[in-house]
């Protein structure tokens, strides 16, 4: 019963933290992309416009649920329901911080201990797909199923790319474990120096797996109006506007969990702190660095134009397929070196 009450929490904490970063990272974003195109940005609704995204909510709240008359109704309202849970719960095993004291029970920093993380990860964004395809399917519109089949496609290339960019790190830290991975990058052994294609790659293949620019094909507007989601209306497209965002706070986390050394502050252990304070600079030092990863995912939106579709396919096949098997050949070659 205890277990069960500290997961408990610890699921409600994580879902609050992502519900509350998902409306500042709108409102971020909006922002960022106002001072990259030289505009003024929101600053209407309450002060510097800090009220804007909680009335974009009350706003889709309000808004009518419209479903074409020759929709499948039952996967129409289905498909974002399976992208938000899976934009959600990919974030179980990612581990904030070490270990913490509390109440004489030491308590790991993270929802779900799992011994295959990596393997999760990588199981649970391959379903995010879904929600996308069925909701263009569903639609009965040409624009959404096209964007739909898009997505599949997509996903098909740039998933073989991240999973192999992840086989070094793998190799790396000897562990399929998030938590020992994060433990293997002690000092600044980050990964992303050690495995830096695959560092690079990973990060590519994060673009396309959250749909965002210069990856956003599904929904591209110049040629499918709004892709997959053009027949969703209120809350339900609020769902997949939220499942999008929620998505970026998964990748950033696995980004620095994966390559930039997760929790870890270099030579931290050096300082002789207390046991708590280490524990909050942990979680703090991991914040700051998804929150860097996720000003860079903004950035990158506002910067680069979008790819022709057939320009990913053959970034997916032609580029990432060959470069994630070199990465698997230089790491191994790497680690014989040294062994």
């Amino acid at each position: 019963m205890e277990f069960i009450i500290i997961s408990l929490i610890k699921i409600v904490l994580v879902m609050l933290i992502i519900l509350t970063t998902v409306a500042n990272l709108v409102y971020a974003e909006r922002k960022v992309s106002a001072s990259i195109q030289n505009r003024i940005g929101p600053n209407r609704v309450g002060p510097w416009g800090l009220l804007q995204a909680p009335a974009d909510v009350l706003k889709l709240f309000l808004k009518e649920d419209i479903v074409p008359a020759k929709a499948n109704r039952f996967v129409h309202s289905l498909a974002p329901v399976i992208s938000i849970v899976v934009a959600m719960t990919t974030i179980a095993v990612v581990p904030f911080g070490d270990r913490i004291t509390l109440f004489g029970r030491e308590i790991k920093l993270m929802i779900a201990d799992v011994n295959i993380g990596v393997l999760y990860v990588l199981a649970l964004t391959s379903l995010g797909v879904y929600g996308i395809t069925l909701s263009g399917w569903s639609s009965n519109n040409k624009y959404s199923l096209l964007g739909g089949l898009r997505s599949s496609a997509q996903m098909i290339s740039y998933e073989l790319t991240m999973g192999l960019s992840v086989v070094g790190v793998i190799m790396v830290a000897g562990s399929l474990e998030l938590d020992r991975i994060v433990e293997s990058q002690a000092g600044l052994a980050w990964n992303a120096f050690l495995t830096p294609i695959g560092f690079i790659m990973f990060v590519v293949a994060s673009f396309a797996e959250t749909n965002r620019l210069p990856f956003d094909l599904p929904e591209a507007e110049p040629e499918l109006v709004g892709g997959y989601h053009t027949e969703y209306s209120g809350m339900k497209f609020g769902t997949f506007f939220l499942a999008e965002y929620a998505n970026m706070i998964t990748s950033s986390a696995l980004i620095v969990t994966l390559f930039l050394g997760g929790w870890q502050l270099p030579y931290l252990q050096s300082l002789d702190l207390p046991g708590l304070w280490v524990s909050v600079i942990q979680v703090l030092t991991f914040v700051v660095k998804v929150v860097c990863m996720l000003f860079f995912f903004i950035w990158i939106r506002w910067t680069i134009p979008r790819f022709r579709y057939d320009q990913l396919m053959n970034l997916g096949w032609k580029v990432g397929l060959p470069l994630g098997l070199l990465n698997i050949v230089v790491t191994a070659s790497w680690m014989l070196l040294i062994g």
